[in-house]
């Protein structure tokens, strides 16, 4: 440690500092060894020390300095902007593009930051949009020479390559009350997966002749939301209690509705030949699912992740889709949309019309027969409980 009194070095920090303002980098370099001597735990006097040996050309001595301030704290704006230009000038794009990303994570809130910060964390944002581009035509054409074509190669993999690219994000299964481990993270299964489809999706006409007898029933359709006395409220994008999303049920919590399912006969039989989610008390439910025009379902997620849910379109008018994680799906009359429901979801109605799909809930066919068993007498057990 320097014996230089405490009053001494403030007056030497300042001197170093107003060389600098006057150009004169090598009388601030020469000022500022004196003063990292004795306080090398200050971060701004090291940057200041960068500043110095960037002038001067001394580009070691620069990064040095630059190590020490990120070193003492790493949330400082100026020296992750001066190490990011370093890196740019080098033509270091890879190293560039992080320190770039490290000034906009790390950035304050813009109203706790000076103007000259914000212009960092400015310049820093086209900066990260600039690297990003480019480093996405790197990629794809890449990825073009070794065969891929958007829309026709793999779609797992055109999705890797979006959260790659950081254009979507990861969705992962996150269910209200049950969690059965060690099931695939899928968002959509899809239709050729299942060889009981193509029965079912067969009768969609049967089954949409029984459902526009019911469509003119206002009576008929209740809110899919409705409150609970014995529950907290929830106002689910307010549809709590509203027709703008409603519901006509076949079976209700593994109950079958007898008069609904004395009107739509049809309908039942087609879906019992699929493999219900069965848990006494609890599920399966089938129902036709209404949404009016201009509704939407807000993100959710749903029960439990054993069992998948199943949508036939059967009114499904333009403007209408599905979204599930990071993927979007339109609905097309007679062909069956299988999902995961405890990944984040979400539907909308932008027609001028209803849109009608049958829901029902099917257990997950990666479920062996006996933990099918065993998780339908969990979500019966629980369902008994306390009343």
């Amino acid at each position: 440690m320097s014996g230089i009194p405490a009053t001494d070095l403030e007056t030497t920090a300042r001197t170093a500092l107003e060389a600098l303002r006057r150009g004169d980098a090598a009388r601030a370099r020469a000022l500022l060894d004196q003063v990292v001597a004795a306080h090398p735990e200050e971060a701004g006097v090291w940057y200041a020390m960068a500043l110095a040996c960037r002038d001067l050309g001394d580009a070691p001595a620069m990064l040095e300095a630059l190590d020490r301030v990120l070193g003492l704290d790493p949330g400082h704006i100026s020296g992750l902007s001066m190490k990011a230009d370093h890196f740019a000038a080098l033509g270091d794009d890879r190293a560039a593009q992080a320190f770039y990303r490290a000034v906009v994570t790390k950035a304050p809130a813009p109203q706790y930051a000076a103007p000259a910060i914000q212009e960092l964390i400015r310049r820093a944002e086209r900066q990260c949009a600039h690297y990003a581009q480019r480093y996405e035509t790197h990629l794809r054409g890449a990825l073009s020479q070794a065969g891929f074509q958007p829309g026709a190669s793999s779609r797992r993999f055109g999705q890797s390559v979006d959260l790659l690219l950081g254009k979507t994000q990861i969705y992962l299964q996150s269910p209200t009350a049950f969690y059965f481990p060690e099931l695939p993270q899928r968002q959509f299964y899809e239709r050729d997966e299942f060889p009981w489809i193509p029965a079912l999706e067969a009768q969609t006409d049967l089954i949409r002749d029984e459902l526009l007898n019911i469509v003119g029933d206002d009576l008929a359709f209740r809110p899919y939301v409705r409150s609970d006395g014995s529950r907290p409220p929830k106002e689910f994008g307010g549809l709590r209690d509203k027709s703008d999303w409603s519901a006509f049920y076949l079976i209700e919590n593994g109950a079958v509705v007898a008069e609904a399912a004395a009107r739509c006969p049809a309908t039942l039989a087609a879906v019992e030949a699929a493999p219900l989610c069965k848990a006494q008390g609890c599920t399966p439910s089938v129902l036709f699912s209404l949404l009016r025009p201009g509704a939407r379902i807000p993100p959710h997620t749903g029960h439990n992740n054993a069992r998948l849910i199943c949508h036939l379109p059967l009114i499904v008018p333009g403007g209408c889709a599905l979204r599930v994680g990071n993927e979007t799906r339109p609905w097309t009359r007679g062909e069956m949309l299988i999902f995961d429901d405890t990944i984040e979801h979400e539907a909308w109605n932008d027609s001028g019309e209803i849109r009608v799909v049958l829901l029902f809930d099917v257990w997950r066919p990666e479920l062996t027969l006996e933990e099918r068993d065993l998780v339908a007498a969990t979500l019966t057990a629980v369902e008994s409980y306390g009343g």
